[in-house]
């Protein structure tokens, strides 16, 4: 028989009891705690029974951050649908001074970070006016990202901070980062193997399916290799790379050993652009690269011009160029098309770029499928609130049976139960990949496809993903015996004074 929560702030009968999000709730009310659950298992009820109960103890207002417009809106949505009190709120950079003043007063608000730092140094919020803050997507509470600024003017005044993340990062510097940025007392992890967690998933599949390049692309491919090559050859010569053949994440490092030989500054940046253009032509296909190649042309900037008169660069353009008006995209296109007609039901594809969306989107809908987009806003491009919130509501009502998705699908979006996930292209991130693979095996056994290019970043991309993956379940024990220590010398110092 199924069990309900209750409680007298939640609606009766409404969400369902499951042990482990209790046993969660509980020590985050408890402690300052940084929740890492997979995708999938509920961090949201989670935030409602720790927001529930707070508001049983305390007249101050509990606030609920998410890094997206669309995920604050889905969680203002979530929280209005289950607790028992009328006053929830929903704030973004949307609304002008007088309506936010208005919002502020409310016991719940659901919030973006920037606007809330914004209104806390403006004052029109005070630090102490808060008794619980909840931080999704904890993982970004680092460098100047604005749950940094916050969580600092809101710790000083014992307020209850509470971080949730599918998962924490696989690099030990990163991690502490974020727990010292939060005042996290406690690390509190659950995922599949759980045993209080089990009962409440399904097994999911991850099928690794190989493309290969045809000749002319491996021709345009080749024209690349050779403009990047002519330029990390003379990187090495002046002491800037130890080798010809090195990564776009090995280019970008090596700026900061410019100052030995600034002559070096004009292969630099050119090599790091050619080193972007090929990932995108190995993952994504042509339409992306040339995509691409304009934006760089019109922007400008050092050794631009000089790289589209390069015999090899040039090559390569013109030969794409030739490759997308005969309709030669990449050869992962045919076998999505291949997968999509094997499967029955709604077919989340993600992939970095929004070019790529783009490209796909169109593909997928002259092939007959019912597809929409998920991209976010940036500038002038990107979809507004409104219109994201319309994709995820059509693709979950079944209007569209595939929706394309970029990086603003995987992060907590409750984009619904999907029947198969597709990796257009691998991420090099623990998080992303936990996040793209949580979309799936929550109500019945899941389905993840991983489409890679032979030979190319793909490859590297996904077994980095998958070492980060074992790094980052070892760092929540390494995590907790930091803080553990750390507690522990400073009641010695305060027990010696």
């Amino acid at each position: 028989m199924q069990a309900w929560i209750e409680h007298k702030l939640i609606k009766p009968n409404s969400i369902e009891k499951r042990d482990y999000q209790v046993s969660l709730a509980s020590k985050a009310f408890e402690n300052n705690t940084l929740i890492v659950l997979p995708t999938g298992l509920g961090k949201t009820t989670i935030a409602l029974l720790v927001i529930a109960e707070t508001l049983t103890k305390s007249r101050k207002r509990c606030l609920f951050l998410a890094p997206t417009k669309v995920l604050v809106h889905q969680h203002y949505s979530f929280l209005k649908d289950y607790l028992e009190i009328a006053d929830i709120s929903m704030i973004t950079g949307e609304d002008i001074r007088s309506e936010r003043e208005r919002s502020w007063d409310n016991s719940v608000i659901c919030a973006t970070p920037q606007t809330t730092r914004n209104d806390l140094q403006k004052e029109l919020i005070k630090p102490d006016d808060f008794s619980l803050v909840i931080f999704d997507e904890a993982h970004r509470a680092v460098g100047d990202y604005a749950y940094c600024d916050i969580a600092s003017l809101v710790k000083e005044h014992g307020t209850r901070m509470v971080g949730m993340t599918a998962t924490i990062p696989s690099d030990q510097m990163r991690a502490r980062e974020i727990v010292n940025n939060l005042g996290i007392k406690k690390i509190e992890t659950r995922d599949e193997s759980s045993t209080d967690v089990s009962a409440y998933i399904h097994q999911t599949k991850i099928e690794w399916i190989h493309v290969e390049m045809p000749a002319v692309l491996k021709h345009v491919r080749s024209n690349l290799i050779s403009a990047l090559q002519s330029r990390t050859r003379e990187l090495k010569q002046k002491g800037i790379v130890r080798d010809v053949n090195v990564t776009a994440g090995e280019l970008i490092r090596a700026r900061e050993y410019l100052h030995r030989n600034m002559s070096a500054a004009n292969a630099l940046y050119t090599a790091i652009r050619i080193s972007h253009a090929l990932n995108i032509f190995d993952t994504q296909g042509v339409t992306s690269f040339l995509r691409f190649c304009d934006r760089l042309q019109e922007k400008g900037g050092m050794g631009v011009k000089k790289l589209f008169l390069d015999t090899h660069f040039k090559n390569a353009y013109e030969l794409a160029g030739g490759l997308e008006k005969s309709g030669i995209e990449h050869p992962k296109v045919d076998k999505l098309k291949e997968i999509l007609n094997s499967v029955k039901g709604k077919i989340l594809i993600f992939t970095s770029y929004r070019d790529s969306v783009e490209v796909l989107h169109g593909k997928l809908n002259s092939m007959g499928f019912s597809a929409g987009y998920l991209i976010g806003k940036a500038g002038a491009r990107g979809l507004k609130q409104s219109a994201q919130v319309d994709a995820v509501d059509k693709f979950r009502s079944g209007e569209y049976s595939a929706l394309v998705a970029t990086q603003v699908g995987e992060e907590g979006l409750d984009i619904s139960e999907c029947n198969l996930v597709v990796f257009y292209d691998n991420v090099p991130s623990a998080i992303r990949f936990v996040q793209r693979k949580g979309r799936t095996g929550r109500k019945a056994p899941g389905r993840v496809v991983v489409l890679v290019t032979k030979d190319t970043i793909d490859e590297a991309y996904y077994w980095i993903s998958q070492k980060k993956m074992k790094q980052s379940k070892s760092m929540v024990g390494k995590m907790n015996r930091m803080i553990g220590k750390e507690e522990s010398i400073s009641l010695d110092r305060f027990m010696n004074n």
